[in-house]
């Protein structure tokens, strides 16, 4: 009998405590918060952070994002538009922008994500399937070729010029996607391709492909080298010709000169005196011997041969 006061008096205490602390909630200010009675939104929502009431027992928080959120969606295998599969993996950056819409459409963030992968996925494919594969993997449409790659010979397969980039598809997808999240409360703020691969049932083909193409530059390459090399053996060979051929002319023209000049001393010598001419004659006569005989000569000569004379007399 003497504990039920005491009872009573803890259950009271308790009751009161709870009357006073259920009115009581903080909103903070990074999130949003939402009245509902009986699951029903009440009035506005709050976004002014500090202390606030409600109906106490009656009246549930519900607190929402302020901040950026994100959104990273699975990778997706699509076709495009030149019937190449790939995968594309994207990811997009949004934030609650109706609270109330998101509240009564949505609830939570789970159901957001959900929502927004059904909607980009379906605008990326979309995009993906109107556009060629270059289109999707080049950045921009703009980027200019190497020069070696816009050369007279390239075949039109290698890298093909491309009417738009993935940086404009990215901004048709979020322009295109934007209002239909827009509608449930959400603001979608930025969205981009993060990685695009092939699948891996073309890779082979993809890779033989480019292995072809590369193939065929660099026989471009060899060819043109060849070529190159061809001409500068060509020229190198006409230089040399050019060289001997003044080379030649120069010595025949020295050996002229020399024969002439050897010839006047001969002429000059041989006027001097009749020694001078004997003694010329015998020269002569002994380069003679030098030019027609040899070690393995056999010289058959008649007695009234000059040569035969002066062959005896060198006896005697």
């Amino acid at each position: 009998m003497k504990r039920l006061p005491i009872l009573l008096g803890i259950v009271a205490l308790l009751i009161v405590l709870t009357i006073v602390s259920d009115p009581l909630f903080t909103v903070h200010e990074t999130e949003t918060v939402i009245l509902t009675r009986f699951g029903a939104p009440v009035g506005d929502p709050i976004t002014e952070p500090g202390l606030h009431w409600k109906t106490p027992f009656v009246m549930t928080v519900n607190r929402l994002e302020k901040r950026i959120l994100e959104w990273d969606g699975l990778p997706a295998e699509m076709p495009t538009k030149d019937k190449t599969y790939i995968s594309v993996d994207t990811f997009a950056r949004w934030r609650i922008g109706d609270p109330s819409q998101f509240f009564v459409k949505l609830r939570d963030e789970r159901s957001a994500q959900s929502r927004i992968e059904d909607i980009i996925g379906s605008e990326v494919r979309t995009a993906v399937a109107g556009h060629d594969l270059i289109e999707v993997v080049r950045s921009d449409k703009d980027r200019v070729l190497p020069p070696n790659l816009t050369a007279e010979g390239t075949t039109s397969s290698v890298l093909p010029v491309a009417t738009r980039g993935r940086l404009e598809l990215q901004k048709d997808i979020l322009k295109a996607a934007a209002p239909k999240l827009a509608s449930i409360g959400i603001e979608l703020l930025d969205l981009r391709i993060k990685r695009v691969n092939y699948n891996q049932g073309v890779v082979t083909n993809i890779y033989q492909r480019m292995i072809s193409e590369r193939q065929q530059i660099a026989q471009r390459f060899r060819s043109e080298g060849e070529g190159e090399a061809a001409r500068i053996n060509g020229r190198r060979g006409r230089d040399l010709l050019e060289v001997e051929s003044e080379a030649y002319k120069k010595v025949q023209e020295l050996r002229g000169a020399a024969d002439a000049e050897a010839s006047r001393i001969y002429a000059e010598a041989y006027d001097k005196s009749p020694e001078s001419r004997a003694f010329y004659g015998f020269l002569k006569t002994l380069d003679t011997y030098r030019t027609i005989l040899g070690k393995q000569t056999n010289l058959i000569l008649s007695t009234d041969s000059e040569l035969f004379r002066l062959l005896e007399r060198s006896k005697q």
